[in-house]
């Protein structure tokens, strides 16, 4: 909004040229830093309780199962879109332990 250069009103103030934010929002990006701490976290303590149950849930294969642990994952984690990242998450785990 620029100001008006009249002491009273909405636009109040001394008339200045507004400058442009140049500050950057980087909450929830993932660096490589952090995905190496979070597999060594998980390689260290292993999964949490609803995880192994997502797991075991997506190793009986059924659509049913399926659809199951997504709804399991959303009432655990609160919504859809991460409910599903994290079923993906899970599925790429099954994958990668069942080519072992």
């Amino acid at each position: 909004m620029t100001r008006s250069g009249i002491a009273v009103g909405l636009n109040k103030g001394y008339i200045t040229t507004l400058r442009e934010d140049k500050r950057v929002n980087l909450r929830g990006r993932n660096s490589a830093g952090k995905r190496l701490v979070k597999s060594v976290i998980t390689e260290v303590a292993g999964y949490a309780p609803y995880e192994r149950r997502m797991m075991e849930l997506i190793k009986i294969g059924s659509a049913a199962t399926f659809k199951r642990c997504l709804k399991f994952a959303k009432k655990r984690l609160g919504t859809h879109k991460r409910a599903k990242k994290k079923r993906d998450m899970m599925l790429a785990v099954v994958q990668a332990s069942r080519k072992k």
